[in-house]
């Protein structure tokens, strides 16, 4: 009997309840990846399967979702169109223990996973940069969803030669043509679907070896020269610690870091190539306050612990977030020392209390945990535990985890294991308390982190609103982290001396006096001269506020400062200056014309989220600002559009 394609949809469905992974082991791919319209969003391409059957079966399916065309040829013999808008189907009785090779050609205009900046609003920094996690590669190459599905990709893109293109791997040709070149980039190593990723925007880079000889590609804009230093800063030293601490050589060809316009997250640890937003391509000035230290850690951190072996499934999601978290706070141990490392571990305590008192504690091994459970508490799982069997065992099992599971996929159970085995421990305790248990320790973990005299004097700092005490306090030899409690607790002791103190104290300080007597005026007028964006858009604002009388003063001192790239002081100051009736009427035009222009899609959306709140909070949102609502309510960034969306319902 002949079979209907629904029926052989039907069928195809069936054996899809069992993993795919069962049957079939894809080896190898080998993309060729071209543009068509960039304003439509149009790629398309072929790409080349090998791959080995393990078990005879009827059938197997390739991941693409809402391709506008895609067609296969299997061992350059059959060819099949069998497309359900989600699967390629490849129906043949395939017999175990044969290899194969399926060439197929796809078309498409990815919703997600792939995105398209600038190409159609006038911006000047064109780009087409992806992100997989989450969203899954298959929107824009046929590829596998399912992450325990691991295969050698090598890609080969063509692209506008005025253009740099950055890809998993090694660089290993580029071809010039007339217009375009094309780069081919060769991946040695097996790896997820979802960690396939390219970068496309007018870059230059800087190239530095770690110390095991791995060549660390960083990118910039050729705009920002001047911030690469203060952007980069440590990378090589982080190369380094991790590849000394973890035991085990980086598992890939190179490493590649590219900022890109409005990620959708701090960064991503793509295989060899991580891709970060470029909020955090900053000046020296802002480094103080935001920088990409920890999210560089992070994200290197994930090369091994992600990508090198990857979870089974969300289950087991903290063997890539906390683990990743851990390394990094460790990396930033190495630089910026011991009481920086337990005051961050402090604030991960601190963190998920408040996430108890709010309700949502969950275990560890609940994949539908919160991020603050995946990447706190399994970092301070790693510390604890740490703690229980010293860093001798601690060390061994981590690199006997890494080694035994290369390449693979893992469960806990796989390193609860190695690490059973290095240190002669039985841990279902262990496991039972601090990874199935939906209740979080937090007196075990602050009775440990005790140990650092740094915490342990911070924790009896309390000066329960005596204004002796904290006089006492304040004269004595505590660290910045008692002080700034001891200020945000007591804003009515603050004193002319409290000003003479680090910028991050003089920062609390400006936090916390948003009533500024005026015997403190003079003291709360140099904070306007701190080194610290913070600091200066908080004093300018509670300046403004408490002394009318001096407001054109204020604004004429800040009136060239930009701030962060949201550009969060300029944003501010356009409005101060539209609201203070006697400043500059002249060029209030021109202010609302550049706050408005914020609002536009060529800026960042971190730029036109500031100017969206600004001008609504004055009741300037007028028709050039509502129509760029419109859009940003379409963005892919959720918080983005959900802030648009709620702005546009108040309207």
């Amino acid at each position: 009997m002949k079979l209907t394609v629904n029926l052989i949809v039907i069928l195809f469905y069936c054996l899809m309840q069992a993993q795919q992974t069962d049957y079939v082991d894809f080896k190898t791919a080998k993309a060729d990846i071209v543009f068509g319209d960039l304003n439509k969003k149009e790629v398309y391409g072929t790409i080349s399967y090998e791959f080995e059957i393990l078990k005879d079966i009827d059938s197997i399916y390739i991941d693409a979702a809402a391709f506008t065309e895609i067609k296969y040829v299997l061992d350059g013999k059959e060819a099949g169109t069998l497309y359900d808008g989600k699967h390629l189907i490849i129906k043949h009785q395939f017999k175990s223990n044969t290899r194969h090779k399926i060439d197929i050609t796809w078309e498409t205009r990815p919703k997600k996973a792939m995105y398209f900046i600038d190409w159609d609003n006038g911006g000047s920094n064109k780009q087409i940069w992806t992100q997989g996690q989450g969203k899954y590669t298959s929107n824009w190459l046929p590829s596998f969803d399912d992450m325990n599905e691991k295969v050698e990709f090598d890609l080969t893109i063509t692209f506008d030669k005025d253009y740099e293109v950055i890809a998993n791997g090694k660089l290993i040709n580029q071809q010039i043509n007339d217009s375009t070149t094309t780069w081919h980039y060769d991946m040695k190593q097996p790896m997820s679907s979802y960690l396939v990723a390219l970068a496309i925007g007018k870059y230059d880079k800087k190239t530095e070896a770690s110390k095991s000889g791995v060549p660390l590609e960083m990118y910039y804009y050729p705009e920002d020269s001047l911030k690469f230093e203060s952007t980069y800063r440590y990378t090589k030293q982080i190369f380094d610690f991790l590849e000394d601490e973890i035991g085990v050589s980086y598992p890939w060809q190179n490493y590649k870091q590219v900022p890109v316009k409005d990620f959708l997250y701090a960064g991503m640890e793509n295989t060899s190539t991580t891709i970060f937003s470029d909020s955090y391509v900053i000046d020296s000035i802002s480094f103080i306050d935001k920088n990409y230290v920890n999210v560089n850690a992070h994200e290197l951190a994930h090369q091994w612990f992600g990508d090198f072996v990857t979870e089974t499934s969300g289950t087991h999601h903290w063997l890539q977030e906390g683990f990743a978290t851990y390394y990094a706070l460790l990396a930033e141990k190495a630089i910026f020392g011991a009481d920086y490392y337990y005051w961050q571990l402090y604030q991960y305590v601190d963190e998920l209390m408040q996430q108890d008192k709010a309700g949502g504690s969950t275990a560890l091994l609940d994949p539908k945990s919160s991020s603050t459970t995946f990447y706190k508490k399994g970092a301070l799982v790693l510390y604890m535990l740490r703690e229980k069997i010293g860093d001798t065992a601690f060390k061994t099992a981590i690199k006997n985890y890494l080694n035994k599971h290369s390449f693979k996929n893992v469960q806990t159970d796989d390193f609860i294991n190695e690490v059973e085995k290095a240190s002669g421990q039985n841990l279902d305790e262990f496991v039972k308390v601090w990874l199935e248990s939906d209740v979080f320790d937090s007196g075990a973990v602050l009775e440990s982190l005790k140990q650092s005299a740094f915490i342990d004097k911070y924790l009896k700092v309390d000066c329960e609103g005596n204004e002796f005490k904290y006089l006492e306090y304040m004269n004595s030899k505590i660290s910045d982290e008692s002080k700034i409690k001891l200020i945000s607790q007591n804003p009515i002791f603050i004193r002319k001396e409290d000003f003479n103190t680090s910028l991050k104290v003089r920062q609390a300080v400006a936090k916390s006096l948003s009533k500024i007597p005026l015997e403190l005026k003079a003291n709360y007028e140099t904070l306007l001269d701190d080194t610290s964006y913070i600091t200066m858009e908080t004093a300018l604002y509670n300046l403004w506020n408490n002394f009318p009388e001096d407001r054109n003063e204020y604004l004429t001192k800040t009136k060239n400062i930009q701030g962060f790239n949201d550009k969060n002081i300029r944003i501010l100051w356009l409005t101060l200056a539209l609201v203070t009736e006697d400043f500059q009427p002249e060029n209030k035009p021109k202010y609302f014309e550049e706050l408005t222009n914020y609002t536009d899609p060529k800026y960042h959306f971190e730029v036109r989220q500031n100017a969206f709140q600004y001008l609504k909070l004055i009741n300037a949102c007028h028709d050039e600002c509502n129509e760029n609502l419109e859009q940003a309510s379409k963005s892919p960034i959720w918080q983005f559009s959900k802030m648009a969306k709620t702005l546009l319902e108040n309207k």
